[in-house]
């Protein structure tokens, strides 16, 4: 493929709003990729030390690690001393073998999935440069980098924004395999590359790590009408490689884990084991809303559409322009160049089909992000027409800046002043938990605690509102003044860096919020003063504390928490007794042993005193540590 940008001239006519066709290949590129470096650095390694752990997925996934690392077992994970099947094991054995390196420390265990992110950038950028050249690489990894869903669900550790990796990879190294074939050559090692994306992806996310490129392939080969190239693309080598990488750790985790006789009366086979959970229950039931237990909230269809658009904010202000673009090329495939249509088909193929996939099944609003990258793709391609003063692409992209992005940014703007003026300071000790409302039904949702916050509570987050506030002028008035005195370039940079202070400022928001969302703190305040012989409990399920694990290095025992995630794995012969009810509380409680008890419950302590003393040890985040010594 011929690029303009590839043209060579002088270096001294480089200058900040050059069209593309002024800038040396490798210098331009040195430049891109050292940008979304330096995006990274400031936004994910320099953010990977704060807050600590949350409670719930992110601490539970970061302990099963830990446990795989201490017991040198890396096939059955364990939470608490319990089976705990939800999750293939890629991303534990990641945080493992990181905190084998580091330390058994938080940050440790989160810099794989920082290096994970960082790989994304360097991937989208790579696909965008093969669909629209340099200037387009950049600016759809610029738009991947600096939008509002990666980076929010990277502050915790899911495996979702790997799946979005691996996806983006498989995409690259099939296109890469089909030009070869066209070419007559052996598409041996981009086709081999594709199986092992795919395996990686398998171990990562589950079925829908092979389900999705898969659908990719098979849609885009039957609508290019090319499956007689599937013949070529080594098709039997690579399921041996696929299930040379993917096959040893699912055999073995059923041959460890065989069916065993289940409790009758709870919805479960008579006999059920690994097999039975994870790839029946996990998989096909979770899919039609029928897992058991049913420990998840369910996004309606209209919000998850929404809140995909949402997370790739700003840059989503450009993507009408763009789908018009792809639609247009689409039409007139005669006319159409030939990336240009296979750009545009292959990014509408990767987005509807995993739209299409959650919209039919159980879902969670983060899980459109194997989408995001398809949408960054999209708009890079857009953004780089309007550089090259196509005039379609030029008019939709200052259109959606005009009339999407500046008075959204705008408002985002004057809501985030009002708020930091208006809100009251809080007095000093103050705890924000008793500022906020109650909403437990929203808390199965990723970001269920937003429905708690009020308007006293903005008080908490005077500095962030301020940050967020300022930023948003860059965002908004600032690119669009750029963009409408044709310095295109400029424009989408200044957007890109206001950003970066958008996301600096939600960071320092997650830390200011951080006691509701994890123990850290409390944890630490047992650690330091727990001996030998003493007991930790919880007050609830696993995931109301389960930071109180990691941080303390000790079991803890759940108080009516028998439920959701190691409530499978306690039906074993050899699960600790780690469940509690109100009536083996108050006994222990009682008792000789010194007794640490975490509680949400404003009335457990009158509850225990009737029982023994009560002191209490420390208090944060509407958490109370209980002691009865």
């Amino acid at each position: 493929m011929t690029d303009d940008d590839e043209t060579p001239h002088s270096r001294n006519e480089i200058a900040l709003n050059a069209p593309p066709a002024l800038t040396h290949p490798r210098r331009a590129r040195s430049r891109s990729v050292a940008g979304l470096v330096m995006i990274w650095l400031i936004l994910h390694l320099g953010c990977l030390f704060s807050p600590g752990l949350l409670d719930d997925v992110d601490s539970v996934y970061i302990e099963v690690a830990r446990e795989m690392m201490l017991r040198h077992d890396y096939v059955t994970p364990y939470i608490d001393g319990v089976r705990f099947f939800d999750k293939p094991p890629l991303m534990y054995w990641m945080a493992a073998g990181s905190m084998q390196i580091f330390g058994a420390y938080d940050w440790a265990a989160r810099l794989p999935l920082s290096l994970m992110v960082l790989a994304l950038f360097l991937t989208v950028y790579a696909l965008g440069v093969r669909f629209f050249g340099e200037r387009g690489g950049f600016y759809s990894a610029l738009a991947m980098a600096t939008s509002l869903g990666p980076y929010l669900f990277t502050r915790f550790y899911i495996p979702d924004i790997m799946n979005a990796l691996w996806m983006t990879i498989g995409v690259h190294l099939f296109l890469m395999a089909l030009d070869r074939v066209k070419e007559g050559r052996s598409a041996r090692w981009p086709a081999w590359g594709f199986a092992a994306a795919m395996a990686l992806n398998l171990l990562t996310k589950g079925l829908i790590g092979i389900v999705f490129p898969i659908g990719f392939v098979v849609f885009y080969l039957l609508v290019t009408r090319q499956v007689a190239a599937l013949k070529k693309m080594w098709p039997g080598s690579g399921m041996l490689l696929f299930l040379a990488i993917a096959l040893p750790w699912h055999v073995l985790a059923a041959l460890r884990n065989p069916a065993i006789a289940m409790p009758a009366g709870l919805g479960l086979p008579a006999r059920a084991g690994w097999l039975w959970f994870y790839i029946v229950n996990e998989h096909f039931m979770r899919f039609r809303g029928l897992r058991i237990p049913h420990d998840y909230g369910q996004v309606p269809i209209p919000l998850f559409w929404l809140m995909f658009f949402l997370w790739l904010a700003p840059w989503t202000a450009f993507l009408p322009s763009a789908l018009l673009r792809t639609w247009h090329v689409l039409r007139r495939r005669v006319v159409a160049d030939a990336i240009e249509y296979e750009s545009s088909l292959a990014l509408l193929l990767w987005a509807g089909m995993v739209l299409g996939f959650f919209t039919l099944s159980s879902r969670q609003e983060y899980y459109s992000l194997p989408a995001l990258p398809a949408l960054a793709l999209m708009a890079g391609g857009v953004l780089n027409a309007a550089d090259r003063r196509e005039e379609p692409a030029r008019k939709g992209v200052l259109r959606g800046a005009t009339w999407a992005l500046l008075p959204l940014a705008t408002l985002v703007a004057i809501a985030c002043a009002h708020f930091a003026m208006v809100a009251p300071k809080p007095p000093a000790g103050a705890d924000l938990a008793d500022l906020l409302t109650i909403n437990p039904d929203q808390y199965n949702l990723a970001l269920g605690h937003l429905y708690d916050l009020t308007g006293r509570a903005m008080g908490f987050f005077l500095g962030p509102l301020w940050g967020v506030a300022v930023s948003m002028l860059g965002v908004g008035l600032g690119s669009w003044w750029l963009r409408r005195s044709g310095r295109t370039h400029a424009a989408n940079l200044v957007l890109g860096i206001s950003m970066c202070g958008v996301l600096l400022c939600v960071h320092s928001g997650l830390d200011r919020f951080y006691p509701i969302l994890g123990s850290k703190g409390l944890a630490e305040e047992i650690a330091r003063v727990l001996k030998p012989g003493d007991r930790i409990m919880l007050d609830g399920e696993l995931t109301s504390g389960s930071t109180l694990i990691f941080y303390t290095r000790q079991p803890v025992s759940l108080v009516n928490g028998h439920v959701n995630g190691p409530w499978f794995g306690s039906f074993w012969p050899d699960a600790p007794r780690i469940f509690e009810t109100d009536d083996s509380l108050r006994a222990a409680w009682a008792g000789k042993q010194r007794i640490f008890l975490m509680t949400y419950n404003d009335v457990r302590r009158a509850d225990l005193e009737r029982f023994g003393p009560v002191h209490i040890l420390a208090q944060r985040g509407g958490k109370t540590v209980l002691s009865n010594q």
